[in-house]
């Protein structure tokens, strides 16, 4: 099951690390925070979503044979669905804020 306070925790970490590094003056600041900081928060967030989904479909197959509780395997459905929603939404997101950074004039 994801825990949300550690993904939430997470994001605090990296926006502090990202406040600190603006404290410093000039390009060193822009030059001294690690590259792949964002791209690893969403490597992390996609493979927690596929986790869930795999914990969810591993949950349904339980039930289907008769393993499983059924109040686990809602709880894990939802879950996943929800997942997928956040996914689906930031996607959207991601691709609404591409459109408007291409509308931009140079």
């Amino acid at each position: 099951m994801a825990d949300p306070i550690s993904n939430v925790a997470g994001a605090v970490n990296a926006y502090a690390r990202t406040v600190q590094n603006a404290t410093k003056p000039g390009i060193a600041a822009r030059d001294t925070g690690q590259e792949d900081e964002f791209a690893d928060l969403v490597k992390g967030a996609i493979r927690e979503a596929v986790a869930i989904g795999k914990e969810s479909e591993r949950q349904s197959l339980s039930a289907v044979k008769d393993q499983a509780d059924l109040s686990e395997v809602v709880t894990a459905v939802a879950e996943a669905e929800l997942t997928l929603q956040t996914v689906v939404t930031v996607r959207d997101k991601v691709i609404e804020a591409y459109k408007e950074i291409i509308k931009m004039p140079i």
